[in-house]
């Protein structure tokens, strides 16, 4: 099975606004797939999609905001007033804050948790009886998780991203469990140094420099490579999962 599998899909990327999500929603469309993308930034979202448009593909740009379950289940009617049941999902959306655990900083720590844990877990909740029932009518379903390296790399001041990204592994490995022998496919990719938006967010100068210094010393991977690897994973054989892969800058340890 080719790439050219993915003509027949029908998806939802999460944090489609910008990085990862933004490129992963363009190979997705590329290949052929529906494609509904879903952020918070509206204009950027309409831009993707006129941009895929323009291109040939299809894509909806449905402006949403993965922490609060209402706009969550808004999007999801959206999703399927357009396209009906999706096959694909990728739980891209993702927020880093680092800054050591002693600042204490629950805002940051709440909204980790909010985005990358159980804005994660909304989504598969709206999409879930998607995805078994695409499974069960003899089609190809995807659930693409992903995670990061900081999942069990140990980085200093980044404890609490690490927990929602290792929580966030595991819950692929779970649901896995659950979902596998309904033959849909669970996957996590966990990126290392990749170049996106994510440290912009990040409001400690030091730990702001600390990064800056990393992107210098090792070539960073692209968000363009991270889609890659989705679109190639997703294109496997319905019976083929790869289920957790690790994908690193070849300097990057």
């Amino acid at each position: 099975m080719t790439l050219a599998s993915l003509a027949t899909r029908t998806a939802v990327v999460t944090g489609a606004a910008s990085g990862m999500g933004a490129a992963t929603a363009r190979a997705l469309a590329a290949h052929g797939a529906r494609v509904a993308l879903l952020a918070r930034r509206t204009e950027r979202l309409d831009a993707l999609a006129a941009e895929i448009a323009a291109a040939g593909g299809q894509a909806l740009a449905v402006t949403t905001d993965i922490t609060d379950q209402a706009s969550v289940d808004a999007a999801a009617k959206t999703v399927h007033d357009a396209y009906g049941r999706v096959d694909l999902v990728v739980n891209n959306a993702g927020v880093m804050l680092p800054n050591p655990l002693a600042d204490g900083r629950i805002d940051e720590w709440t909204r980790m948790v909010d985005t990358n844990l159980t804005g994660a877990l909304r989504i598969v909740r709206a999409f879930t009886d998607d995805l078994t029932s695409a499974a069960a009518e003899g089609r190809t379903a995807d659930l693409v998780n992903v995670s990061s390296i900081a999942s069990h790399v140990v980085f200093p001041d980044y404890a609490v991203y690490g927990a929602t990204k290792a929580a966030l592994t595991q819950l692929s490995a779970a649901l896995r469990s659950e979902l596998g022998p309904r033959d849909v496919r669970v996957s996590a990719i966990e990126p290392g140094l990749t170049d996106t938006e994510l440290g912009g967010h990040i409001d400690n100068p030091v730990l702001r420099d600390q990064l800056g210094g990393m992107f210098d010393a090792i070539p960073a991977l692209g968000a363009e490579d991270i889609a890659d690897l989705v679109a190639y994973t997703v294109s496997r054989p319905r019976h083929v999962n790869l289920r957790h892969l690790v994908v690193l800058p070849t300097r990057q340890a």
